[in-house]
């Protein structure tokens, strides 16, 4: 029971993540658009459609990995092979990010990144592939306890 619930908290964390990193980027290219700033001769507009685009692809790929630890809780299985490695990706950016955050904006930031590097963990562990014998009981396929011969 709890790892359906670490999952639904894991998909609405990434889904505020994924607006959270859409607002942040269309505050920089509303910036970079009315100041008209450019960073080594790059045209202004240039620089803001990119910050535009940049944080609607990190939105929607947020989201995309927020999808898959709700589809997760909701049929109470575990993800698949490309939706696991989905999963691992986005924890190893996550952990890449939370190592940068500590020099550039604090330890808040880096407290937010590991704990959502934590539920990301969680759930590729509370999903994890079922050993055979790990049942409640230590009961296997055959009735019989691990490791126990089979009574004849």
């Amino acid at each position: 029971m709890v790892r359906r619930t670490v999952a639904v908290v894991t998909a609405i964390v990434l889904f505020g993540e994924a607006v959270g990193i859409v607002l942040v980027n269309a505050v920089l290219a509303s910036v970079v658009d009315n100041q008209q700033m450019s960073l080594a001769g790059m045209d202004p507009g240039a620089m803001s459609t990119g910050t535009w685009v940049l944080g609607v692809l990190s939105g929607v790929l947020l989201v995309l990995c927020g999808l898959i630890p709700l589809v997760a809780a909701v049929r109470d299985r575990a993800p698949g092979r490309f939706a696991r490695i989905t999963l691992i990706g986005c924890a190893v950016v996550h952990g890449v990010l939370g190592a940068l955050a500590v020099g550039l904006v604090g330890w808040a930031a880096f407290g937010v990144m590991t704990a959502v590097l934590a539920l990301l963990v969680w759930t590729l562990v509370s999903y994890g592939p079922r050993v055979p014998g790990s049942e409640p009981g230590g009961r296997g396929e055959g009735g019989a306890a691990a490791g126990a011969p089979a009574a004849v």
